[in-house]
């Protein structure tokens, strides 16, 4: 990149800065309810067209293409711009749709169903990089955000990186005090930035003290502003997919900024990072689950090989525990989402443990669906093997990989000492409706997000949650078995606060290693359990299969397997049942996460009323 009007011209022209027209919007403004959410999902799903279309240039056979050239899908990203995506990432009080972080997950569903890097290049970097403006910025710098998103613009955020075993990379930004007190200078580069060829302002956390855990701050930084020859974009990732198409990276020297340049306070970087990251990477996790929906969706047909009945026996754990799967990644990102708008002090641990437990149900989903279709393959299935195959490699790059996994790791275990000795089994329940998915929840105040939390409402809705189950479950086999589930979860829970109550509290001693990630792995599986149970609970009545037991039953023995705990298998109905309703959905054309929506020509232009 560099500054020069006719270089920056030549460098960002395709599709820099789409004007935004005709915004879905304008006519019609957010009114923060689920089914408004919906309908702008649906709108969505309409606009980017049937994606198994291989004339649709919008479709996965476009994606699979643009991915193996590494190039952005340009087509795509416009379509978007165009229809004013980047306001989903705006808060409503800023002009924009954002409200709060659960809807905001319903409507990125359709693109990353469709692309993991359509979703990063439509709009999740400019949401890394504008969330830390909406928690700590001031008046002038909320407004230049939000004016440069509502009008086409992107952001993107330079993170000091970590190296593969959890320290810092030689490779940082720096930043000094000018000699005439005027300001900072930037210095030094970052090898991966996201959309960093095409950001019109960047988030920058650069290093302003030595060391401590207030040697970060964040700048954000104009490259209109500064001087020629001052910031240079750097050579693109020569990898395929994801990482190819969207990864460059950017260079400063001695790069200029001004003072009002600084949001939050000097040495605020690790902080704000860590406040606002628990919201975005849930969000990314909760997104990555829809796009494992067509790779499950291509197994089943494959399975079935067109017919309507069921596919062969040795399938249906397989089908069936994927699907499961996917419905305990969006009971816990979605419960987690909910409670960043309702509980803010009392959500940092369990979100940043769901956005850990997604990454390792996706990645072994993946595995199991890698069985089906490898079994299945015909002559002509390459584009089925293709989406499968781009999204392997996507995952790390979406940051659920082995360095995003040590990154929660280390926000995780630091904090168990205190959870265990001060919230768990002590800690009052959350509010029921927090778990009814169509009750009203407080919108997404990013000022108000904390860290470190002050506790941990999955935790104790987990213990309510096997109290009220041990009551019920003296009648029916399914609730008998989950509540014995319920409360063998529990004892987990109980083991663990004994455990890491011993542990040094705070982020200076804190355990590392492998005992470390046993720790981590285990208290990210309860709090799974716990979304499950609360989900499960808190149905009301509209949707038969979720408030059935059979779903969960299976769901917790998945879950209680990793953790090795002594429970019976699920029973065989519970299998059938759950096959069931991934083969309805199959064939309807029905999501495979809660919502479970149609997005059917009829219902596209007004879902939910």
């Amino acid at each position: 990149m560099t500054t020069t009007a006719e270089a920056r011209t030549a460098d960002w022209s395709a599709d820099r800065r789409t004007p935004v027209s005709g915004t879905a919007d304008e006519d019609r403004p957010t009114d923060g309810t689920v089914a408004d959410a919906l309908r702008r999902a649906a709108r969505l799903e309409a606009l980017l067209g049937d994606p198994h279309d291989p004339a649709n240039a919008h479709g996965f056979a476009a994606f699979v293409t643009a991915a193996r050239d590494r190039r952005p899908a340009w087509a795509t990203e416009r379509l978007l711009a165009e229809a004013g995506f980047a306001s989903e990432f705006v808060p409503a009080g800023h002009g924009g749709t954002l409200t709060r972080a659960d809807l905001l997950l319903k409507v990125l569903r359709p693109v990353f169903r469709r692309d993991v890097a359509l979703g990063f290049a439509g709009g999740i970097t400019s949401l890394f990089a504008s969330s830390a403006v909406w928690a700590a910025g001031t008046a002038e710098q909320r407004h230049t955000m939000a004016r440069l998103l509502l009008s086409g613009g992107r952001a993107t955020v330079v993170h000091p990186g970590l190296a593969p075993a959890g320290g810092v990379r030689r490779e940082q930004i720096t930043a000094r005090r000018r000699t005439d007190g005027t300001g900072m200078l930037l210095d030094g580069d970052k090898a991966v930035v996201p959309d960093a060829a095409r950001a019109d302002l960047c988030l920058v956390h650069a290093r302003t003290a030595a060391s401590g855990p207030r040697s970060h701050s964040v700048l954000l930084v104009d490259p209109a502003r500064l001087p020629p020859g001052r910031i240079h974009r750097l050579p693109r990732v020569a990898t395929e997919g994801m990482r190819g198409a969207l990864f460059s990276g950017l260079g400063f020297t001695e790069c200029p900024v001004p003072d009002d340049a600084l949001v939050g306070a000097p040495g605020d970087g690790a902080a704000l990072a860590l406040r606002v990251n628990q919201v975005n990477r849930c969000l990314v996790a909760g997104a990555m689950t829809a796009a494992v929906d067509p790779v499950l969706r291509c197994a089943v047909g494959a399975a079935t090989d067109g017919r309507r009945g069921p596919p062969a026996r040795r399938w249906h754990r397989p089908l069936a525990g994927v699907f499961t799967d996917l419905l305990v990644c969006d009971a816990v990102t979605t419960t987690c989402l909910r409670a960043a708008g309702a509980l803010p002090d009392r959500t940092h641990v369990p979100t940043v443990a769901a956005t850990y437990t997604v990454s390792t149900l996706l990645q072994d989903g993946l595995e199991e669906l890698a069985a089906v279709l490898g079994s299945h393959r015909r002559p002509g299935d390459d584009p089925l093997h293709g989406i499968l195959a781009k999204l392997v490699r996507d995952l790390p790059a979406a940051g659920l990989g082995r360095e995003g996994a040590a990154a929660c790791q280390a926000v995780i275990v630091p904090q168990l000492s205190g959870l265990a000795n001060r919230s768990w089994f002590l800690e009052e329940e959350p509010p029921a409706a927090l778990f009814r998915g169509r009750a009203d929840v407080p919108p997404l105040n990013h000022r108000a997000l904390a860290f470190p939390g002050r506790g941990d409402f999955l935790a104790a809705s987990l213990v309510g949650a096997a109290e009220r189950l041990t009551r019920q479950g003296r009648g029916a086999g399914h609730t008998r078995l989950l509540a014995r589930m319920a409360r063998a979860f529990g004892t987990e829970l109980r083991v663990l606060r004994d455990q890491c109550a011993l542990l040094p509290g705070g982020f200076g001693g804190a355990l590392s290693g492998p005992a470390a990630c046993a720790l981590s792995d285990r208290y990210g599986l309860v709090v799974a359990a716990a979304a499950v149970l609360a989900v499960r609970e808190g149905q009301e009545g509209d949707d038969p299969f979720l408030a059935d037991d059979g779903w969960a039953v299976l769901a917790l023995s998945r879950l209680g397997r990793r953790l090795g705990l002594a429970l019976p298998d699920p029973p065989q109905d519970c299998v059938t049942g759950v096959l069931h309703e991934l083969l309805c959905r199959q064939r309807t054309g029905r999501g495979l996460d809660l919502d479970g929506i149609a997005f059917t020509p009829e219902i596209r232009e007004e879902p939910g009323g």
